[in-house]
């Protein structure tokens, strides 16, 4: 094998676990956002459970074909990423030729940078945008809407690759704990702060968590 096969070789390697790196971050750090969501809106993990136990029941797990019967859990979900905002500046594009946008011209080559809060929170696009509400992906009788301005994934035609396999997991793992367990605040802790921590992703600030089995 050649230096420059071991060359190419390496790059793939390398390439794959930065994307594998990337997806168990983004997931893991939603995940615990929509934990804390629970435990700041019990009221929400509630009408999440009720549908958990009218459509899986206590007796299996959670499948992605169960997604499908379950709309308001589904638009919960929905919620915790729009309002999570994890990678509210996205990551870094270029363009691949000259080009006009909006009375601006972007050069071949230019980095280009998706502000995803501006449209996670646009005023026009959500009802009430500073605050978690699962409404905005339902409609009048109950049924998940999607919404142009949902982005969590990046914009244009390089979103992220892991895309559905994300949806999934979210889905899923989201699902099985709230089958399982009630998620509620330490006794005595009344005020759950929701100030993200910044980093690489807006994480939650760190605080205690009582699972009680269900």
């Amino acid at each position: 094998m050649t230096a420059s096969s071991n060359l190419v070789d390496s790059t793939k390697v390398l390439s794959g676990q930065w994307w594998f790196a990337g997806g168990t971050e983004t997931t893991s750090t939603t995940i615990c956002w929509g934990l804390l969501l629970m435990m700041k809106y019990p009221e929400i993990q509630t009408k999440v459970q009720e549908e958990i136990d009218q459509v899986i029941g206590a007796g299996r797990c959670p499948s992605t074909e169960d997604r499908k019967r379950m709309p308001y859990t589904d638009t919960v979900i929905h919620e915790i990423q729009r309002f999570s905002n994890i990678v509210p500046l996205n990551v870094p594009h270029s363009t691949t030729v000259d080009m006009h946008f909006r009375g601006y011209f972007i050069p071949k080559g230019m980095c280009v940078i998706p502000l995803l809060t501006s449209v996670l929170f646009d005023k026009t696009q959500w009802k009430k945008p500073n605050e978690f509400d699962p409404a905005h992906f339902l409609d009048a009788e109950g049924r998940f809407v999607k919404n142009k301005a949902f982005m969590p994934f990046s914009a244009g035609r390089r979103v992220c690759a892991g895309e559905a396999l994300a949806k999934a997991e979210l889905f899923l793992f989201f699902t099985t704990l709230l089958q399982r367990f009630q998620f509620q605040a330490p006794p005595g802790v009344t005020n759950l702060d929701l100030t993200p921590q910044v980093g690489v992703t807006l994480t939650p600030k760190p605080h205690r968590v009582c699972a009680v089995l269900r």
